[in-house]
């Protein structure tokens, strides 16, 4: 029994983690680093991701500031923002490349916190999924009498549900960043 339920939770658990990376992505209006994980540069022949390659700072909560380690790859760095189609418009100085974080409309705000939710149900289809599959392999479990079967099932329920609680808290708690003015 014990090891269907460790196994529900750290697959849940991982749910959660990539619930919270895709949330990461979602502008709020402030400047944040997170945004532009998913830009990788060509480097020496292999994709390598931005903040390997330049740190990565934030200027008065409006700006990022990217500065390379090696300068010759400002205009790469600058080209693979464009490409990443993150809406954001990269400025090179010749030292550094600055980003301004536009602020966000009132309908932007509300896109947004669309698209936060259509995670969240995502991510909540998927902590269920888990549950049907757990709860169907314990059925299957031989070695457990009906009264820990039936054990084991309630203790599958209790998690995901506390799974699918703290993924709303998460939700509430991003929906308010983004409304947020």
């Amino acid at each position: 029994m014990k090891k269907h339920l460790d196994s529900a939770k750290e697959k849940m658990n991982k749910a959660i983690e990539s619930f919270e990376i895709h949330l990461a992505l979602i502008r709020t209006g402030r400047a944040n680093p997170n945004v532009l994980s998913p830009v990788e540069i060509d480097y020496y022949g292999t994709l390598t991701p931005l903040n390997q390659i330049g740190s990565v700072s934030v200027v008065e909560g409006k700006q990022l500031v990217i500065k390379p380690f090696d300068s010759h790859y400002l205009k790469t760095i600058e080209k693979a923002i464009f490409e990443a189609n993150l809406g954001l418009t990269p400025m090179n100085d010749g030292t550094v490349i600055r980003i301004n974080i536009p602020p966000l409309t009132e309908q932007t705000r509300k896109e947004l916190t669309k698209v936060c939710n259509k995670h969240s149900e995502e991510a909540k289809i998927v902590v269920r999924n888990i549950r049907r599959d757990i709860n169907e392999a314990i059925k299957k479990d031989d070695e457990l009498t009906e009264d820990l079967e039936k054990e084991a099932l309630e203790k599958i329920q209790k998690l995901t549900d506390e799974s699918i609680k703290h993924i709303d808290q998460i939700t509430d708690a991003k929906n308010k960043d983004i409304m947020t003015v």
